[in-house]
Parts: C-alpha cells; structure tokens; sequence
C-alpha cells in the first residue's frame, strides 16, 4: 500500500486553492438551496416511520451492555446515513456534470488552479454537504429525544470523517464514469450499504454474515455515530477510524491523479 499511495500521493501535493472551488459553488447554490437540502429527507423520514410504527413492535435492542429504544439503536445510523448521502451524490452526479458536460473544470485549470485544488475543492464543498445534513439531523434527533448521551456532540466530527471518505470516493469513481448512465451504478450500490452496514440491525443478527457487514465503509461509520450517541467507547473505535480515514486519503489521491489525467489529456 505504501507504493501506491507513493505513486499517487504527488498529485495532493499540488493543492494550493482548493477553497476557490468552494466559493464558487456557495455562489452558485445560494439560490438553489432546495438543491442541497433535498437529500437529507430520505434517511428523516425512515427515521419518522421507525419512531412512528416499526419502533413499538421491535421495542428494545441490546447495545454496549445495556438495552436501547429500537428508534434511538437506529437514529445514528441514519444520522451516519444522512452524512454520507450529501456527500456521495454531490460527488458523483454534480461532479460528473462539470467534468462531462458543462466543462467547469477546464475553465478552472485557465486560472492559477490545479488539478488537484479542483479535486480537494469538490471533495471539501460534498463534506460539507454531508455534514450540513448531519447537523440538521442531529437537531432532530435532540428534538425527538433520542440523544443518548452528552457524547453525542462527537458524532459530529465523525459525520465529517464520514463525509470526506464518501465524498473521496465518489469523486474517484465518478473520474472512471462515461456518462450520465453510470450514475445507476450508484444508486445500485448505495443501497446495499444502506441496509446492510449494521443500520436497522446489531451486527450479531447477521451470524456468519457479520464479516460482509464489516467491509461496508458505511458501517465503520455508523459504528462511530452509534458509540458517540450511547457514550460507549472500546479499542475498536481506533480501527474504525483508521479505516475511514485510509480509504479517504487512497481515494482522494486517486481522484487527484485522474483528474490530472482527464484535464491534461
């Protein structure tokens, strides 16, 4: 991994006005905001049907040693969820539009930026996003009294850390895209990891299963959400974030050497 990451980490070193892109984009959003918030409903209204029906059949779920209302076990997975569905799809559709289509991205390199300014700038304004939609979550949260603990300020910075791997990714992936076709790859592949990264269920539910649950990067996620809003700590946060933070920093610098490529070409 250490001769990958010396292949393709040179590209990141180039970053100089990441923040112009961002800028640009709070211009250009600042009359579109229905835009940017769409995509934080979906995960609140799952959260508004578990509180509403599913919650009072299921009632309690055992975790970290004590037992948990169904709609306060599931509330941080969709608030790790929320984070990561502002970041992938302003990372993917959006991105794909101005590389493709709209060519935004070539007037960017007509100015002092680089390639990879343009690319750390497009995954900064998706975390963004994400995190926005985390926020907004969590005041529901508090609102509909599922806050477990004072801890669960710290699932903040974990929604970030949530929002800068999903946003690597996607920019990574939508670089490898061929048009606006592709995005059902997305949409194939969000849900999977929607439902199956330990979400609506505790990991031991999957039995031999479990394994597959912990590929899913959303579920290292939600693990972090889920510790910061019960306040139960263990060893194994570390390995969540390690992972979280080492697929972000592969991806971005992948994103960072294909663009390159794309822009230069």
């Amino acid at each position: 991994m250490s001769g990958l990451l010396f292949r393709i980490a040179p590209p990141v070193m180039a970053v100089r006005r990441p923040h112009r892109m961002i800028e640009r984009h709070l211009l250009a959003y600042r009359h579109q905001w229905l835009i940017i918030v769409s995509g934080f409903f979906e995960p609140l209204f799952y959260l508004l049907s578990m509180r509403a029906g599913l919650g009072d059949l299921v009632g309690t779920v055992r975790f970290g040693g004590a037992e948990v209302p169904y709609d306060q076990f599931v509330a941080p997975a969709l608030m790790a969820s929320s984070a990561m569905n502002g970041a992938i799809f302003d990372s993917t559709g959006n991105v794909l539009g101005r590389l493709k289509y709209f060519r935004l991205y070539d007037a960017a390199l007509a100015t002092p930026m680089t390639p990879a300014d343009v690319a750390v700038g497009e995954i900064g304004w998706a975390l963004l996003r994400g995190q926005l939609y985390a926020v907004s979550f969590l005041a529901v949260m508090w609102g509909m009294g599922l806050i477990g603990s004072p801890w669960v300020i710290l699932a903040l910075p974990a929604c970030a850390l949530i929002g800068f791997t999903f946003a690597a990714i996607g920019f990574a992936g939508t670089t490898f895209m061929r048009g606006w076709q592709d995005m059902d790859i997305v949409n194939t592949a969000l849900m999977p990891l929607f439902l199956f990264s330990a979400t609506f269920f505790p990991t031991s539910s999957y039995g031999k299963w479990e394994w597959v649950v912990q590929l899913s990067p959303l579920y290292h996620g939600v693990a972090l959400v889920r510790a910061a809003n019960s306040g139960v700590w263990t060893a194994g946060i570390i390995g969540h974030v390690a992972v979280l933070l080492g697929l972000a920093l592969i991806a971005l610098a992948i994103a960072a050497r294909r663009l390159d490529h794309l822009l230069r070409k």
